[in-house]
């Protein structure tokens, strides 16, 4: 028995086809196809059999009629056993026709990875998936493993995705991690050495920053925390909002590498190398929006409940903040106190920026709650815009 359901996107007829199709519901099933072939509008159809158990000589010729009426048939989501059919039969070289990624479960494995689009889960000793949180997310796969190729060949030691697969209805790029570690576990595991792995924190952080990459290659950070400061200035008064976004336009164009979200959770250790994931927020920019993005991971994000540093980074938050200070002398190589803190200041700039414009988005200013930490954020953003002038540094 089968089941057809369907779906239309910009012109594009999907139909879902589940179960079996065989004699006994072959005619049956081009019926159904037929009946909605007839009553949707359509350029072009495709065919998914990602959940086809069987497929028969009479369910084949039921391909071959629906080729017939429509020449730009594709078929996707085959899976081993029902592509080999075709591949048989020859129909592989008639009609474009994919196979189905594997499916895996992530049911009671380590979480060790948590960012804005996705979970990083352990599935056993040697490898790791990062299953993403958008269902439709094979475009978000690419260009992911294409900017980490770019980043791999510029120098930069980092995971390579080798495998694309199905998590539950997602998807999941898969990494082959032996036996490595991230910092967060590292440092959780023996807090004696929290300063040694920051050591080696930064000397990747600079190896990245050092990376010049080609305009375009990359996507710009300037350009987006420019968004979220035209967001934001929407919310302070219009002295306020300009003097933040005209920072922002000031900061020079910088076709230097950033990781983007680089935080001790995305920093891995493999056997004694020190290896960088999770690459779809690779861009290129000034340092400061690197700095900004790391001050909200051990400082900015952790304000409001410092708890979340156990739950975000797997560490005490009296420990994150002190990564995050240690951090920023290592990277700006000297320990003047005002030095670190004017550059402090212009990182929590945008750091705050960017946190406020996420809670007004997350819906915050329809609780108290929220409203007092969008108060918070703008209260921090309104005294450090009376205290600096530039970003840069």
């Amino acid at each position: 028995m089968s089941n057809i359901t369907s779906k239309i996107e910009n012109g594009i007829l999907t139909l879902l086809v589940s179960g079996r199709i065989d004699s006994s519901n072959a005619a049956e099933t081009s019926e159904r196809i037929d009946e909605i072939l007839g009553s949707t509008p359509h350029t072009s159809v495709v065919l998914d059999i990602d959940y086809l158990e069987y497929l028969s000589s009479a369910g084949l010729r039921v391909l071959l009629r629906l080729r017939k009426n429509e020449p730009t048939l594709t078929v996707v989501n085959a899976s081993s056993e029902v592509y080999e059919i075709f591949e048989m039969t020859g129909f592989i070289e008639m009609i474009p026709i994919s196979k189905a990624y594997r499916r895996i479960s992530v049911e009671g494995c380590e979480v060790i990875g948590q960012g804005a689009n996705g979970k990083v889960y352990r599935i056993d000793p040697d490898t790791i998936v990062k299953v993403y949180l958008n269902p439709d997310a094979l475009p978000d796969i690419k260009r992911e493993r294409e900017l980490a190729r770019r980043a791999f060949v510029l120098g930069i030691p980092t995971a390579i995705p080798y495998d694309v697969v199905r998590v539950g209805e997602g998807y999941g790029s898969v990494f082959e991690l032996l036996n490595a570690k991230s910092f967060s576990k590292l440092i959780a595991d023996d807090p004696e050495k929290v300063d040694e792995y920051v050591d080696l924190f930064i000397d990747l952080l600079k190896k990245i920053h050092a990376t010049e990459v080609k305009s375009g290659d990359m996507p710009d950070m300037r350009e987006i925390a420019l968004d979220w400061a035209k967001f934001v200035s929407d919310y302070l008064t219009p002295e306020q909002g300009n003097k933040l976004v005209s920072m922002i336009e000031n900061v020079p164009v910088d076709h230097h590498m950033m990781h983007g979200d680089y935080h001790i959770k995305n920093v891995m250790m493999q056997n004694g190398e020190v290896l960088l994931i999770d690459m779809d927020t690779i861009c290129q920019g000034h340092p400061v929006f690197e700095l900004a993005s790391m001050f909200n991971a051990f400082g900015g994000f952790l304000e409001t409940d410092h708890l979340i540093a156990e739950r975000f980074l797997g560490i005490p938050y009296e420990t994150s903040i002190r990564i995050w200070k240690r951090s920023l002398a290592l990277y700006l190589g000297t320990e003047d106190e005002k030095r670190i803190r004017e550059v402090e200041q212009k990182a929590q700039l945008v750091g705050y920026t960017r946190l406020m414009r996420r809670s007004i988005r997350r819906g915050a200013l329809d609780t108290e709650e929220g409203r007092n930490t969008i108060d918070l954020y703008r209260g921090h953003i309104v005294e450090l815009l009376d205290r600096i002038n530039t970003l840069e540094f």
